[in-house]
């Protein structure tokens, strides 16, 4: 849930990148904070485990506009992709405001995708939310290897919700802004319908 700081004159809101293991979750993350301006950013975060880790940064995009006088900075976070660090997940996803899962394009790792995405309805509900009614967006990355499912095969398999969904070469940045800003706005329209 965003939290409003008076003070500063801001609503804070919490977005999460999830999804399985290597699917470019921190790619993803990496790249929006490189391309961020200095002066709207904090500071890029990392809290490493032995075989992964979670990054953090919040950043102040003018472009979006204010809400009722007050600006929005946005709080990014990425989840552990093991299973074995469902506790993490968990923790991350409290107060979360809207969510971009990240799926892995190659053939290999559907099944990875299809066990992360109902571990995220699972985590989501356990605390109260509904991701049938979270603002989220789906993302399909990985999309220049010769292995990559086809986005129709994507889009049946993992999205039959029909959630805003963006074709992505993290490394590169090929989908990375347009995810982020479609999750942005779904969030904030949510905000405004609060109040």
């Amino acid at each position: 849930m965003s939290f409003i700081n008076y003070s500063s004159r801001e609503i804070n809101c919490k977005i999460v990148y999830y999804g399985p293991g290597l699917c470019g979750k921190t790619t993803n993350l990496q790249y929006i904070y490189n391309k961020t301006a200095a002066d709207t950013k904090g500071k890029l975060i990392s809290l490493s485990t032995e075989t992964d880790r979670t990054l953090f940064f919040d950043f102040l995009p003018l472009s979006l506009g204010e809400i009722r006088g007050f600006k929005t900075r946005f709080h990014l976070y990425t989840v552990p992709g093991q299973v074995f660090y469902d506790a993490s997940r968990k923790l991350i996803l409290k107060g979360v405001d809207g969510v971009v899962f990240v799926a892995d394009s190659q053939i290999e790792r559907m099944e990875a995708n299809m066990e992360s995405f109902e571990n995220l309805r699972i985590n989501l509900a356990e605390q109260g939310y509904d991701l049938n009614k979270i603002p989220a967006v789906m993302q399909y990355n990985k999309r220049d290897l010769p292995n990559a499912v086809t986005a129709e095969e994507m889009h049946k398999t993992l999205n039959p919700r029909n959630m805003p969904e963006y074709q992505a070469v993290a490394p590169t940045g090929v989908g990375v802004f347009d995810t982020l800003k479609a999750v942005a706005k779904l969030v904030l329209t949510e905000l405004r319908k609060g109040g």
